[in-house]
């Protein structure tokens, strides 16, 4: 699932439950690991520490919860299997030539060699 993060403010949350959850406020972003951490529910201009701590405990969802980020986004409510978000590789022939022919072009017309390719 890959989106910009400025379409995400004032989209529409949804459980899988059908559970209307509210609008995309604010984001929480790590910026050491790229990722996106929570999601707010209500604005954090806030004049103090005690209430953005309870807007991040009362009104935020954790961004390791979303499902899908289209029209809206949908979180998952408990009642669906989690999986594994990372893209599995298949490993046959057919597959690897046609990367080492992509590699073989790149390196022919562009000059490209990445850590990975062989010397």
């Amino acid at each position: 699932m890959t989106t910009r993060i400025s379409k995400l403010f004032g989209m529409d949350i949804y459980q899988t439950d059908a559970t209307y959850r509210g609008k995309v406020h604010d984001l929480i972003v790590n910026l050491e690991q790229g990722v996106i951490e929570t999601i707010t529910t209500q604005p954090l201009k806030v004049n103090s520490k005690i209430e953005a701590k309870k807007i991040i405990t009362e009104h935020s969802i954790p961004y390791n919860k979303v499902i899908s980020a289209d029209d809206i986004l949908l979180i998952n409510a408990g009642n669906v299997p989690i999986t594994n978000r990372k893209k599995e590789i298949v490993h046959n022939e057919d597959n690897f030539e046609e990367k080492s022919k992509e590699a073989a072009i790149r390196k022919k017309y562009i000059g490209y060699r990445s850590k990975y390719s062989r010397k």
